[in-house]
């Protein structure tokens, strides 16, 4: 609990990535995996990668699902990344559940990197880790529904978890969501959807928005406003 107190500035400690460090370190030499993955991520952060991917290691090894899922990533994100053990400890994570895995796996098998391209899998893990609560799989997953890409074509699927990463936070379902409310008429909720789609850095939603916002009456435009001033994020899951 320290240790994420002084990481985040927490419980009223500054933040200080040194004494989170120390923090962490303390439950590393009493065996914690947890420990060993928060230190990881605080060594990754002050640039110190081998010494992040050693505790992620020592983790995985003793069966961690996300000293696992942080090994896969980091060798991904390495140079030259190291794609095979990437992938390897992204399956390990994956299998155990791991939902932030899954979807780097299915990444992964999307793109053929590191692994043969294969769009059905893909397909698979995007929804295993959607149903897991993990946001960016959600919008792919609707992705796949829509296309018939690597999962059977279903507009009713996809507008369900497009809608869901959109009520989540993602703004690229935000703004695809925007638009399916104008174009069946809903324009307080679309303007809605579209803001929120705008200020989270969508810059394709805000002339869609601004036209449909024209459209409304000044009680609209006020309620519609209020809403996206209010709202909030589901929890993912």
């Amino acid at each position: 609990m320290a240790g994420k107190n002084f990481k985040h500035g927490r419980g009223g400690v500054s933040p200080n990535l040194d004494k989170a460090l120390d923090s962490f370190l303390k439950g590393v030499y009493r065996g914690s995996t947890l420990a060993m993955v928060d230190a990881g991520l605080v060594y990754w952060e002050l640039g110190k990668i081998d010494q992040g991917i050693a505790l992620y290691m020592k983790a995985a090894e003793l069966g961690d699902p996300a000293g696992q899922c942080n090994l896969g990533i980091s060798y991904l994100r390495v140079e030259p990344p190291n794609l095979k053990e990437a992938v390897k400890w992204l399956y390990k994570a994956s299998t155990a559940g791991h939902a932030r895995a899954q979807y780097q796996l299915a990444l992964c098998l999307h793109q053929g990197r590191g692994v043969q391209r294969n769009l059905p899998e893909a397909a698979e893990w995007y929804l295993r880790a959607a149903e897991g609560g993990y946001v960016r799989a959600m919008y792919n997953a609707s992705l796949c529904y829509s296309f018939g890409e690597g999962l059977t074509l279903s507009h009713s699927q996809a507008r369900k978890w497009m809608k869901r990463a959109a009520d989540r936070g993602h703004g690229k379902a935000q703004y695809e969501h925007g638009l399916r409310l104008f174009s069946k008429g809903d324009m307080v909720n679309a303007v809605l959807y579209l803001e929120l789609a705008t200020r989270a850095g969508e810059t394709a939603a805000t002339t869609v928005r601004n036209f449909v916002y024209q459209q409304l009456s000044a009680t609209s435009r006020d309620r519609a406003m209020l809403l996206a001033d209010t709202w909030q994020p589901l929890p993912s899951r």
